[in-house]
């Protein structure tokens, strides 16, 4: 089974990779899938090494678009600055050449399912609120945990994508878990920081 968003976003990828797209002419021909298929393309990259600079512009879009969201608008808008991003050519060829990868994970995991949830009149705003939260995790200054909240993320923008309630619930369980983990090691990190400042 091939999942739209699968075809949306090897799309947009093999686009990007011929030749430079902005994040608004994305926007302009997906409409409200434009919200979720926008953040999964701006958290992608975090799964892998990133180029310096690169999230300051990638973390402030993927906010303003989730948070958009949770408000309950359904017609994405960015601010000039970023709308006119351009995705890096060299980055969306790599993205390109691990998407079948992802894909086939995903496609494996994801469907229509448990309407109840994926359904309700609230859970745009909801998963558009745990984006927000999970970006602000993601980009915080933690060494080795940038793969945590991205992963939240993804699943976040494809259930929402699927209509999979079932995914949501997992997604919301994993948010759960890692935002623990990651106050756990910030404030480990902060001890150590003040025990090592107290030593010197």
């Amino acid at each position: 089974m091939h999942l739209r968003f699968s075809q949306d976003i090897e799309a947009i990828l093999k686009r990007l990779a011929t030749h430079p797209i902005t994040l608004q002419d994305i926007l302009e021909e997906t409409s409200e899938r434009g919200f979720s298929l926008i953040i999964f393309l701006l958290a992608l990259p975090f799964l892998f090494p990133m180029p310096p600079g690169l999230p300051g512009i990638i973390g402030p879009a993927s906010i303003l678009l989730a948070g958009q969201m949770a408000l309950g608008r359904h017609k994405p808008w960015l601010p000039k600055r970023i709308a006119r991003f351009r995705f890096p050519q060299k980055i969306a060829l790599q993205l390109l050449s691990k998407l079948k990868q992802i894909t086939k994970i995903i496609e494996k995991i994801t469907r229509p399912r448990l309407a109840i949830v994926a359904n309700n009149r609230y859970i745009w705003r909801v998963n558009g609120l745990l984006i927000v939260w999970l970006t602000i995790l993601l980009i915080l200054p933690i060494p080795g945990t940038n793969p945590l909240p991205t992963i939240g993320i993804l699943l976040l923008s494809v259930a929402t994508l699927e209509a999979d309630g079932l995914l949501m619930c997992i997604a919301y369980l994993w948010s759960i878990l890692i935002t623990g983990l990651i106050i756990f090691l910030g404030y480990s990190l902060l001890q150590t920081s003040i025990l090592i400042i107290n030593i010197n």
